[in-house]
């Protein structure tokens, strides 16, 4: 009688041991990357009464089964249903990172100041250290930093050292910056219409190019573009303009306060009180010649070539006008002369600049030119050069990588968020704020990580990974579990009313 009182006692501690499981899952369904967690029951100790005997067949008397009598149930495990991915919310935060993953292996690795933690909530900011952290508990996200590798021709590239996790500051004091670039090419592009009145004006027909040096400070260089002046009298002929021939020279440096340095107007061609440089100098840049001769087709207005005074396979020159000649289609402007100009001594701050005048043509434009200077080589990604830039956003992409845009037009690698795998996901030990730990039957972490690309899972930005309790299946198990609790009660009850009769019996 007494057994079946400890049996009953028994079920209800585990139903109830069953409903606090239910009751934590209900209570996380909308908590970020929870994962639920499920009970299994064993029966426990059995008492045996009568063992069980073998057949003999001398008496021909069969054998017997043993005779037990169950002592209850216990709870044999609760297991978290770790490797079931929960639905993906959508938030439009670009700090808030999902991890995408056939098994939901992998976790996101964050420190707690003391030790390396795994979670897979991905609800982060950045503090006011700059630091990438778990949003709930201010943990700090772990990753892979970047190295910088000069390859010989002096090209710097940013790249990830897969090496031991470490926090990552994303908007750190080395981060806030991007390096300037000199200029190094420049495109004259657009349509010379020899109808021009601006052609023939004092002025010429006037364009700029803006340059940065190496610190990323940046100067405006003016020039004209006049027909060629073959008979020298200071007018334009019908032929002289149809024959498809401009000077093309520098008439001012400027830098971005607005002070000019250099001024072909300046005779002195000296620093004067003016501090004006002059025409000897405007030339130097050019590479010793007051002008280039920009040549194009005159049949089809197409561009020819120029003359620079600079390109040694040239055979046409100022004195030889009418011959298209076989001169290059890019001319130097030697713009490490301004470093004398600004007074800097040693190496110049100033890169050369090639300028390509390919997209240069001689046509019919309703007696409008639109030709202008742009930075850059052709492709739109080389040579333009840079000002000093200030990061103005992050993001990161499909494998975890961690790039700054800044305001120059830079992307520049910052780091990689790592992923940790275990063994044995289902063993590691929850720590509450949806945090985990390893312990001896989940796996060692190695300190390092795994690209989470590697097993062909992902990352997706501005998404999080839901809770996984699935709210039927925990109001059904809620249901049975009720009605085992009702009646384990029942056989307390029922065994209580048996030893009242007992007892009554001796009235």
């Amino acid at each position: 009688m007494m057994r079946s009182l400890y049996s009953g006692v028994a079920g209800l501690k585990t139903h109830q041991t069953k409903m606090d499981v239910i009751g934590n899952n209900i209570a996380n369904v909308n908590t970020v990357g929870f994962k639920s967690s499920s009970v299994t029951f064993s029966d426990i100790m059995y008492q045996t009464t009568q063992h069980a005997s073998g057949a003999n067949e001398t008496t021909g008397v069969g054998g017997v089964n043993a005779k037990q009598i169950g002592l209850g149930v216990s709870t044999a495990a609760t297991k978290i249903s770790i490797t079931s991915a929960g639905a993906a919310e959508s938030t439009g935060n670009a700090f808030d990172i999902m991890l995408n993953d056939a098994n939901t292996t992998n976790f996101f690795i964050v420190n707690n100041g003391s030790e390396n933690v795994f979670t897979r909530s991905g609800s982060f900011y950045v503090d006011s250290a700059g630091n990438l952290c778990m949003a709930s508990t201010g943990y700090n996200v772990m990753g892979w930093q970047v190295v910088e590798e000069v390859a010989e021709d002096g090209t710097v590239t940013r790249n990830i050292q897969k090496d031991t996790v470490s926090a990552l500051r994303i908007m750190s004091a080395d981060n806030a910056t991007s390096d300037a670039e000199a200029t190094t090419q420049a495109m004259f592009s657009g349509i010379v219409d020899q109808k021009d009145s601006d052609l023939v004006s004092d002025e010429g027909l006037v364009s700029s190019l803006t340059v940065y040096d190496k610190r990323g400070y940046s100067y405006t260089l003016k020039f004209k573009m006049t027909p060629v002046d073959a008979n020298n009298d200071g007018t334009y002929s019908t032929a002289e303009l149809a024959s498809g021939k401009y000077n093309f020279s520098l008439t001012k440096v400027i830098d971005a306060d607005g002070t000019t340095l250099v001024d072909i107007n300046d005779t002195t061609n000296n620093a004067g009180e003016s501090g004006l440089l002059g025409a000897a100098v405007a030339a130097s840049i050019m590479g010793g010649t007051n002008s280039w001769t920009v040549f194009f087709n005159p049949n089809d207005g197409s561009f020819s070539n120029i003359y620079d005074g600079q390109n040694s396979d040239n055979n046409t020159d100022t004195n030889d006008l009418n011959s298209l000649g076989d001169g290059e289609t890019v001319g130097l402007l030697n713009l490490t002369e301004l470093s004398s100009v600004l007074g800097i001594t040693g190496e110049s701050n100033f890169s050369n600049v090639t300028v390509d005048f390919t997209g240069l043509s001689n046509v019919d434009n309703g007696g409008t030119s639109n030709a202008g200077l742009n930075r850059g080589a052709s492709d739109g990604t080389t040579g333009a050069g840079k000002k000093v830039g200030t990061l103005t956003g992050v993001s990161v992409d499909t494998s975890g990588k961690i790039y700054g845009s800044y305001d120059n037009g830079n992307t520049e690698l910052l780091g990689q968020i790592a992923v940790a795998q275990f063994a044995n996901a289902s063993g590691l030990e929850a720590l509450g704020d949806s945090c985990y730990q390893t312990t001896l039957n989940s796996g060692d972490f190695d300190g390092i990580g795994v690209d989470i690309t590697a097993d062909g899972g992902s990352m997706t930005t501005g998404a999080l990974e839901m809770s996984n309790v699935d709210l039927a299946s925990e109001f059904t198990s809620m249901i049975t579990t009720q009605r085992g609790f009702q009646a384990n009660s029942r056989i307390i009850t029922t065994s209580d009313t048996m030893l009242e009769e007992l007892i009554n019996l001796k009235r």
